[in-house]
């Protein structure tokens, strides 16, 4: 198994939301590239246990595990640090972010409840921020720590009918690029991806057909995107060859926005 076949050999991966959609997608290809999982899910656990089947599948030993939490609560978030600790018997190396929701009501800011508003900063934001906060202090120093937000390309599209969402995900931005400068000499690097429109339950909720095709119609590939698009972005940024990206927002969409 040589080394660069494997960039990630027997790295440790916490990956948030990886039980279905573009989570599961990362967690997958991460798998591929050598690293070890902690497939995370906040209901489903059958989706989860899905996942981890098909990565301990491919090898003798088990290189997955599911783990059951809120990513917006701090006892829960610690819980996966954990598990990943105790069952691989490493420090964490990687962080990927992925766990998220959207409004599919796609309310105007002034037709956006404040429980709805409430609900998406509690997952979208705070737990971002308790997943970062976490990673800081536990994820193994001296080079190859890899914080990874998962974003949205809209934070730069400000499109009517997004208001919480895209302001919970510029938040998220904003405080990654602050984090990757306060990780100065840690050898940990923290970095956001900002999908455009990919074809998941997330994309698909709440909208018409008409609405649809008009987001392909915009997109210069003339198609959406898939999770698969988004996941090799994510294991360059999980390798050894990212290390000079930092602090930086990198928006995949195929040319959307």
């Amino acid at each position: 198994m040589a080394a660069e076949n494997f960039p990630l050999q027997d790295r440790v991966a916490i990956v948030t939301g990886s039980s279905r959609g573009i989570g599961k997608a990362i967690a997958l290809h991460l798998a591929s590239l050598g690293a070890k999982l902690v497939i995370n899910y906040s209901s489903n656990s059958a989706q989860a246990d899905e996942v981890v089947s098909q990565i301990n599948s491919t090898s003798d030993h088990p290189r997955a595990i599911a783990v059951k939490a809120n990513i917006s609560d701090p006892d829960q978030v610690k819980s996966l640090f954990d598990a990943a600790e105790s069952t691989f018997q490493s420090p964490v190396n990687i962080l990927v972010n992925s766990a998220g929701v959207m409004d599919a009501k796609y309310p105007s800011i002034l037709n956006t409840s404040l429980e709805d508003f409430d609900r998406t900063f509690d997952i979208n934001t705070r737990g971002s921020f308790i997943c970062c906060k976490e990673g800081a202090a536990r994820i193994k120093q001296g080079g190859g720590g890899r914080i990874i937000c998962l974003s949205t390309s809209l934070a730069a599209a400000f499109r009517p009918g997004y208001g919480a969402y895209i302001a919970s995900k510029a938040a998220v931005e904003a405080m990654v690029k602050i984090l990757a400068k306060e990780l100065k000499g840690t050898g940990i690097t923290a970095n956001c991806v900002a999908p455009g429109p990919i074809a998941t339950e997330l994309f698909y909720e709440g909208k018409t057909e008409e609405v649809i095709n008009r987001v392909i119609g915009d997109c210069p590939h003339g198609r959406l995107g898939v999770p698969e698009d988004i996941a090799p972005v994510v294991g360059f940024l999980a390798g050894d060859a990212s290390e000079w990206v930092n602090g930086q927002i990198l928006r995949v969409n195929g040319g959307f926005i």
